[in-house]
């Protein structure tokens, strides 16, 4: 089958396809596209449209799922000091301290020594950020992290004043405990960037 064309809004789709040697366009349709649209352009190519409704994806479910937020988790030693690193990185804020309590540390202490700092999070404060939570493990890290963040500080720089940006950016974190790991300058392909371990060696980079 070859895809001949999509059309539509955000939410709101049609596919067309015609079957190898047919004279035939299958519309694949959801409730809110434009079939009428659709059937234009399979008539003007000569096939006789045929609108069939989209049925839900036997292994994932519907084509667009209603989620829209995820949150990114670490594994660390000390939540609530790597928390307090990426507010500094990102400029993301600490949750509320809970009611009847002055600070974070005054209700840690409350606690039962065995529930005390296993959790801890940061979020954006416009909200376009995903949320970050840091969760005490017992164990340390021991190989290169599969996932890691981009810190996006050289969004549409290049050369010379992308890398000073980069450079600039790098200073000041590695003044709040992060390492500088290596800088990988611009080639033919691809711009500058510099990767750099949070406080407890999590790889990110500055992009």
């Amino acid at each position: 089958m070859a895809i001949a064309a999509r059309w539509g809004q955000l939410g709101s789709y049609s596919t067309t396809w015609t079957p190898r040697g047919s004279d035939t366009a299958i519309i694949v349709v959801d409730a809110d596209c434009d079939v009428q649209q659709s059937s234009a352009q399979a008539v003007a190519r000569g096939r006789t449209p045929v609108a069939l409704p989209l049925a839900p994806c036997p292994c994932y479910g519907p084509p667009m799922s209603k989620i829209k937020q995820v949150q990114v988790t670490f594994d660390c030693a000390d939540p609530t000091r790597l928390a307090g690193f990426w507010c500094e990185v990102l400029g993301y804020v600490l949750p509320p301290t809970p009611e009847g309590f002055a600070t974070w540390e005054e209700y840690d202490r409350s606690l039962p020594a065995e529930d005390r700092e296993v959790y801890f999070a940061c979020s954006d404060p416009s909200g376009a950020g995903p949320r970050l939570l840091f969760q005490r493990v017992p164990e340390g890290k021991v190989v290169k992290n599969r996932l890691h963040l981009d810190v996006r500080a050289g969004i549409g720089l290049v050369g010379e004043e992308r890398l000073a940006t980069l450079e600039a950016e790098c200073a000041r974190l590695v003044a709040l405990g992060a390492v500088h790991v290596r800088t990988m300058l611009a080639d033919e392909e691809n711009e500058s960037c510099i990767v750099m371990q949070d406080i407890e060696g999590n790889e990110f980079c500055l992009d």
